[in-house]
């Protein structure tokens, strides 16, 4: 019973075709109910022709012949075209929901989850579960039906109903169930390696690591065919005890009329449905072991896609009600202690206000937090003490619109998405004109390249953007981000890797961007920040120190460290 509660999401997405189900099920239940006279008719048909009664025989027969082409040539051809059409609207709904809902869950979700499981949860397993839904309905039907024929038979004759209840199907789920689950984890292993592949192929290429990785895919490869091989021994033995249920039943059916009749215990009529009989239940013993194992692997199907749409692992991301209108870009941070997950403490007490209209920078060695700031600003992660506020109002007390809305963020290796430049514009605002994206563009240094390409703004960027060099990968950031209107426009180290030109024009834009924003920079790279307005020195998880360049050059000794270190280096 525990299983059946796991269908509970389904019976949900189909509300809307819930009338086209309710009678696709009544048709295939009165087609499995009509099935049942079939054998009757053919029995008594066959009785009359033996008695030389014709017209009896031809009203019997006719009466088979209606029912026969009403019920299964009609009627149930709609019955199951209206299945498929909800199957499919189904596969897409538990695709749609379930990609949703990935894109709900918290950071946490992607740091633990590969990348593959969660693709497979999307697409395979919401496949396996919408195609067995008119199966499971049809075996109903069918099982229903044979228990009324059941009744029959034991009318007629015990001792042939009492072989025919001879089924047991029952011991091999469990361990099949296992072996599928086992499966389904290699093969996320396998998607993700793909998919890394996929995503990384010119790294794979310049390392002279493809070898190391096509031997990798051989060994999961070799673990699914392993499992795989594991669940097709476990079906076989199934399977061969099931036929051989299957041929003792109608060999001792028949063996048993046969015998019954000659003593003249049951009638022709019975006899010649039970021949009919007979073999319905064998067919439906075969439909019943395939279902049985196709219901496994659905369990394990629905099981996973369940663990994302009920939010048995990790729940969704939780925001408040209010709204920020105009926003003057006043960020503090107060008492704000954070960890990561299994981690220690990375900031502690952390206390810092940020105004706009100035050009800030935030810096400090590796792993001292800097990027954790941003992280949690943009409600990445969730501090555990204290809070952080924006023009006074705690962040977390933010709609999800109003917090995406006023904060945007260039990373070091910002994304774009894999198509053309002009849609990349438009994912963000989908009114927005080919006029006003140049606009942008042209803030960001960029409209002179993308306007001495042969498609111009209509040039599709590949996957992660690989058509384009790292400096305008960020200068595209930073002007799709400019065409979003967020007053906070966060830098995290977004100049660290990038040749001096590209780093040239990029310090021009947030130059001319800390006239009306608020602007933050993480730099790795101080000769990018000399400038700033302010910089705040981070150290064991707290601000150690504050000032221009040339102040904490004199008055703090991490600063001048980092300084220093750069310069030889550079």
């Amino acid at each position: 019973m525990k299983s059946l509660k796991e269908f509970r999401p389904l019976i949900k997405l189909i509300k809307e075709d819930k009338k086209k189900l309710i009678i696709a099920s009544i048709i295939i239940f009165a087609s499995g109910i009509c099935e049942i006279f079939t054998g009757y008719l053919n029995g008594r048909a066959v009785e009359e022709i033996t008695k030389l009664n014709v017209i009896s025989s031809l009203i019997y027969l006719s009466i088979y012949f209606i029912l026969e082409v009403t019920m299964d040539g009609v009627l149930l051809h709609k019955a199951n075209s209206m299945l498929y059409t909800i199957e499919s609207a189904l596969t897409r709904k538990l695709g749609f929901y379930t990609y949703k809902k990935t894109l709900n869950l918290p950071a946490i979700a992607y740091e633990k989850t590969s990348s593959g499981e969660i693709i497979n949860r999307i697409t395979n397993d919401a496949d396996t579960l919408s195609f067995a839904f008119g199966r499971i309905l049809n075996v109903i039907s069918s099982l229903v039906a044979s228990l009324i024929v059941i009744v029959y038979v034991f009318i007629n004759s015990w001792i042939v109903g009492l072989e025919i209840l001879f089924l047991i199907l029952k011991k091999y789920n469990p361990l099949l169930r296992k072996i599928h689950k086992e499966r389904k984890k290699e093969q996320d292993k396998f998607t993700s390696l793909a998919t890394e592949s996929i995503r990384g192929v010119r790294e794979i290429k310049t390392l002279g690591i493809k070898n190391n990785l096509i031997n990798d895919i051989i060994d999961i490869i070799k673990d699914i065919f392993n499992k795989s091989k594991e669940e097709i021994d476990i079906q076989k033995s199934f399977n061969i005890k099931t036929r051989f249920l299957k041929s003792t039943l109608e060999v001792g059916v028949f063996a048993t009329c046969v015998i019954l009749l000659y003593y003249k215990s049951i009638s022709l009529t019975f006899f010649v449905a039970m021949t009919y009989y007979v073999y319905r239940y064998t067919w439906l013993i075969e439909n019943i072991n395939d279902l049985t194992q196709t219901y496994q692997k659905v369990i394990v199907s629905i099981s996973r896609v369940n663990d994302i749409l009920e939010n048995r692992i990790y729940d969704d991301e939780k925001f408040g009600i209010k709204e920020l209108n105009k926003v003057n870009g006043i960020i503090q941070f107060k008492d704000v202690t954070f960890a990561y997950p299994d981690e220690e403490k990375l900031l502690d007490n952390f206390n810092l206000s940020i105004f706009p209209n100035k050009k800030v920078a935030i810096v400090g060695s590796s792993g001292s937090g800097k990027s954790t700031l941003f992280n949690l600003l943009t409600r990445i992660f969730d501090p555990l003490e204290g809070e952080i506020t924006i023009d006074g109002v705690n962040i977390q007390d933010l709609t999800e619109e109003s917090l995406r809305k006023h904060i945007s963020i260039i990373r070091q290796e910002p994304f774009v998405f894999n198509r053309s430049i002009k849609d990349n514009f438009k994912i963000i605002n989908n009114k927005i004109t080919i006029s006003e994206i140049r606009k942008y563009t042209k803030m960001a240094y960029l409209d002179d390249y993308i306007m001495s390409l042969p498609k111009k703004y209509d040039t599709v960027l590949g996957e992660g953007g690989v058509n384009l060099s790292g400096g305008q990968k960020q200068r595209l950031s930073i002007a799709r981000t400019l065409s979003k209107g967020s007053e906070i426009i966060l830098f995290d180290e977004a100049t660290s890797a990038l040749d001096n030109t590209s780093q040239e024009y990029i310090k021009k834009t947030i130059d001319n961007l800390v006239k009306n924003h608020t602007v933050v920079i993480v730099a790795h790279r101080l000769s990018t920040i000399m400038d700033a307005d302010i910089i705040h020195v981070v150290s064991n998880g707290k601000i150690v120190a504050s000032g221009r360049h040339n102040e904490l050059l004199n008055s703090s000794n991490i600063y001048r460290e980092l300084y220093e270190t750069e310069s030889l280096n550079s």
